[in-house]
């Protein structure tokens, strides 16, 4: 995994102000490409994202995000916004090179530490400096690819690669197309996804999980014939989840990224939040072409870590069915033990270490 730092926001804050001021005698009222907001809105949203980045990392924020209102004063035109944009850039470089090396702070997108935060500033302004220059017609800006490259390995993980690198963020984040890929309709970036030997898990949030449901791909590009039916079943149930009102960041499925050429293979996950014993239910289901690898059991080994990582979490249990069923062999590998059997299945237990 790439580690991002201060420079990398340095770089694409001087990119990006250098860019916007060429342009800083046009209207910014004008819609910026792709968005409901104009460009004058979007060189706010930057240094939103940019000072709320930075407070984050400064109060180590761990439940929701520092309330703090940023807005132009009225009458600031374009050369004002693009110092706006530079000084907060500013704010999140100062913030992330003071961090230590054990900071970690709230996003939505996972929680992260400072390269996290690095890369989400980055990210925010390259993709946004586009979507202002495309809105008042300028369609040939490129940052510096090895900084796109840099963005892709350390935000995502789960998505392939093989083309230019800003072409490839660009349809990363539902921009553009590639050749032999359609344009993403659900995308998302992964600032703390779960980590194997070979596996990156991503969580299938609502989103993605309602679009696998409804029969797209999530987001993710899936080895072989993929997604299988149980991904498709347990992305239904938390879709449904967040229109009971019961969803829980983290405890549905998750995408199961093989590292070595990021598709995905099946998918792992919990059938819930622990219950008020603390006990969760965990499921997976792999692509055939996968299996017999091994990459069941590193999931799970890697997805009870992060339960028992997490307050509440006193019990895994999983099940298996016919005497011939593999689930046996992986959940004893991932350390289960059987704790009795029910109508034609087995139960398996998992607690945390001592």
């Amino acid at each position: 995994m790439t580690i991002m730092n201060s420079k990398d926001i340095d770089t694409a804050v001087s990119l990006t102000t250098r860019a916007l001021r060429e342009v800083a005698h046009l209207d910014w009222d004008v819609p910026a490409a792709g968005l409901e907001w104009s460009c004058r809105d979007t060189a706010v949203h930057v240094t939103e994202d940019f000072t709320a980045y930075a407070a984050q990392l400064t109060v180590r924020a761990t439940a929701a995000y520092v309330p703090l209102e940023i807005r132009a004063e009225e009458g600031t035109g374009p050369a004002g916004l693009v110092d706006m944009i530079e000084a907060s850039g500013g704010f999140l470089s100062a913030a992330v090179a003071l961090a230590g090396p054990g900071a970690r702070a709230w996003h939505p997108a996972g929680a992260a530490g400072a390269d996290g935060f690095a890369a989400m500033g980055v990210v925010e302004t390259l993709l946004h400096t586009h979507d202002i220059l495309g809105g008042l017609g300028v369609h040939d800006w490129e940052p510096d690819p090895a900084l796109a490259e840099r963005v892709l390995d350390r935000l995502f993980p789960h998505l392939p690669r093989g083309h230019e690198p800003w072409l490839t963020l660009l349809w990363a984040t539902g921009r553009g197309e590639l050749p032999g890929r359609a344009r993403l309709t659900v995308w998302r970036w992964y600032a703390d996804p779960v980590r194997a030997e070979r596996l990156v898990l991503c969580e299938i949030t609502p989103n993605a999980a309602a679009d696998l449901y409804a029969g797209g791909a999530g987001g993710f590009v899936w080895a072989g014939d993929g997604p299988g039916e149980g991904t498709r079943y347990a992305s239904g149930r938390t879709a449904e989840a967040r229109e009971e009102g019961t969803y829980r960041p983290g405890w549905g499925p998750y995408a199961l990224i093989r590292a070595s050429d990021r598709l995905a293979i099946g998918a792992m996950g919990f059938h819930g939040a622990p219950d008020a014993e603390g006990r969760a239910e965990l499921g997976y289901d792999i692509l055939p072409p996968a299996r017999g690898n091994g990459y069941a059991t590193e999931a799970a080994k890697a997805l009870a870590g992060w339960a028992f990582g997490q307050p509440g979490c006193t019990l895994l249990a999983s099940e298996a069915d016919h005497p011939d069923d593999p689930a046996h062999g992986v959940l004893r590998r991932a350390g289960f033990t059987g704790a009795g059997s029910g109508e034609g299945t087995v139960r398996y237990t998992l607690s945390p270490p001592a």
